[in-house]
């Protein structure tokens, strides 16, 4: 179990993202256009996870729109937006904002996402949802780095988890 806080008081969370260096845990999430997708789906490529509660709340949608402006400059590379959201509330946001270098998916129908990388709230106000973290995959399907973002409310380290994908 991982503590960490929102607004400044604990949470925890239902365990602990992978090990870096270990094969990432395969998972099953809904895309917005509600299909499922796994892990094999992005065999080959790299893979950001962007992990957070809901895309209805101002760092979440930061986090989306920075990891789109990214994403369209990496190479082999998908980023895979990561919530409880609603497949249609995903869908909607990015329509509105114009954002298509992302793939959004929700966690609505299959809890193996949170399961296998530790990230499902378990106490506190956001309990059910999913932590704000961000796991890179490398395209060999092992785990590049991770980040637990200590504070739920603040952004991610965008930087580091970007030069992981060159190293």
């Amino acid at each position: 179990m991982a503590q960490v806080t929102f607004k400044g008081n604990p949470v925890r969370t239902a365990g602990n993202l992978p090990v870096v260096g270990s094969e990432a845990p395969d998972f099953k999430v809904t895309k917005s256009d509600l299909a499922d997708t796994s892990l094999a789906d992005y065999k080959g490529r790299k893979l950001v996870l962007n992990i957070f509660p809901s895309i209805d709340t101002p760092v979440c949608a930061a986090s989306v729109r920075r990891f789109n402006e990214e994403a369209s400059k990496l190479p082999n590379t998908t980023v895979l937006c990561v919530s409880r959201d609603l497949p249609f509330a995903l869908k909607r946001f990015c329509a509105a904002e114009g954002l298509n270098n992302v793939v959004t998916a929700s966690e609505y129908r299959d809890s193996s996402f949170s399961d296998r990388y530790g990230v499902r709230i378990v106490d506190g106000p956001l309990a059910g949802l999913l932590s704000r973290a961000v796991v890179i995959v490398d395209s060999d399907g092992q785990v590049a780095y991770t980040e637990q973002v200590p504070e739920i409310t603040q952004e991610p380290d965008y930087a580091k988890a970007l030069s992981a994908l060159t190293a």
